[in-house]
């Protein structure tokens, strides 16, 4: 991997945070208890910790590889990183005041909240969304198999993107709408196609790059790449076809 720049390092240092956040979270939901399903959980606080930290580590990595102009990356980069922390600390506050974080209108506060939330999810989407046309725009870098393993895992990141956008819409219209409860649940069927497709982005040019440092030749590693994206896009699909069934 390339040596770190000091924001990147500052990157990977808020997402180390992130993630131990997850975890000293994960000590709490096991001396406190509580369920571990439904919008007041410790589980949110524990998962988005951990997903947000190592997705934050992870785009930092991946964009290295992308040709895009370093000022521009590490002025996107720090809005990221932000952004990651903004949703995280807002989702923590939430479950230490007991209430969903979420699709959460009952009081001002909690609609601010769960606004603030909608709103950096919708900068989320579009940082990530710069990221992806730039690796599809030029050949990103790398070993063998890195192009075809960058460009995939931002491919299958926007499936993430666009499910997690879908859940949002339709719990506030059901919010909106005056079904609150209804909304909670809502979401359900779209989690797990969010959660398998949003970690592509890190697996698959992490294999490229362990692939790298074996003997290997360039044309064995870029067909298991090949392979563990095609096995990656059927996990993806299963999730899909799943979705569709019950939502």
């Amino acid at each position: 991997m390339k040596n770190p720049r000091p924001a990147e390092r500052l990157c990977h240092a808020t997402g180390l945070l992130l993630v131990l956040s997850g975890l000293a979270h994960l000590v709490v939901f096991a001396v406190d208890g509580g369920p571990w399903d439904g919008p007041v959980s410790w589980r949110k606080p524990v998962t988005f910790g951990l997903s947000f930290g190592v997705t934050l580590i992870a785009i930092t990595w991946v964009t290295s590889y992308l040709r895009v102009g370093s000022r521009l990356r590490t002025a996107l980069l720090a809005v990221f990183a932000a952004d990651c922390v903004l949703e995280v600390g807002g989702i923590t506050l939430q479950a230490w005041r007991r209430v969903p974080s979420h699709l959460n209108m009952e009081t001002p506060f909690d609609t601010a909240v769960s606004m603030t939330l909608a709103v950096g999810g919708g900068v989320l989407v579009a940082l990530l969304t710069v990221f992806a046309v730039a690796s599809f725009r030029h050949h990103p870098a790398g070993p063998a198999g890195m192009p075809l393993a960058v460009r995939s895992g931002f491919a299958i990141l926007l499936v993430a993107l666009a499910s997690g956008a879908a859940m949002i819409a339709r719990g506030v219209v059901l919010t909106r709408t005056g079904h609150q409860e209804a909304a909670y649940h809502s979401t359900a069927p779209l989690k797990p196609l969010h959660g398998v497709s949003l970690h592509a982005v890190l697996v698959l040019p992490l294999l490229a790059w362990l692939l790298s440092r074996t003997t290997w030749s360039e044309r064995a590693r870029w067909r298991v790449v090949a392979a563990a994206v095609g096995c990656y896009a059927a996990a993806v699909a299963a999730a899909g076809v799943w979705a569709v069934l019950t939502y």
